[in-house]
């Protein structure tokens, strides 16, 4: 299948947002997810599952990211094949895994979300700087590849 070509005034297929670390930046990037898959028109089922693993990974980022004035950072990318990718970056450096978590336990399943519903996903100190990026991945189906 060839690769389809964007016009010049095409939306942006890569967006980042910046956030404080705080818990109503947690509402505040499923908001801006949601809005971005829209205007990406994204199928409803992707952008449903997506929203709610930016939630976990972002609330996870809340959560253990305790360096001070810190950002959190949330990425989208469409990509001409047909993936939506998120990352989520914070100062923390240590690297998460799943847990089992017990039927009492309040929280602990964000992660077990992301690797049941994601394609792909990941975990990896960045780069430059401090901390770490966790991303997941989602296939959009071909009907929506053909739409981009």
């Amino acid at each position: 299948m060839p690769t389809p070509h964007r016009s010049p005034t095409a939306l942006p297929q890569d967006i980042e947002f910046r956030f404080p670390r705080d818990a109503r930046s947690v509402g505040r990037a499923r908001v801006l997810l949601r809005e971005q898959a829209t205007s990406w028109k994204l199928p409803e089922e992707v952008t449903q599952t997506a929203v709610l693993l930016l939630s976990e990974l972002m609330t996870n980022a809340y959560r253990h990211a305790k360096a001070p004035g810190r950002e959190i950072r949330a990425r989208c990318v469409l990509s001409d094949e047909g993936r939506l990718r998120i990352s989520v970056t914070d100062a923390n450096d240590t690297l998460p895994t799943p847990r089992e978590a017990s039927p009492e336990d309040e929280s602990g399943r964000g992660l077990t979300l992301v690797e049941t519903l994601a394609n792909n996903w990941g975990a990896e100190p960045r780069p430059c700087g401090i901390g770490k990026a966790v991303w997941f991945e989602l296939e959009l189906g071909p009907r929506a590849r053909a739409e981009m």
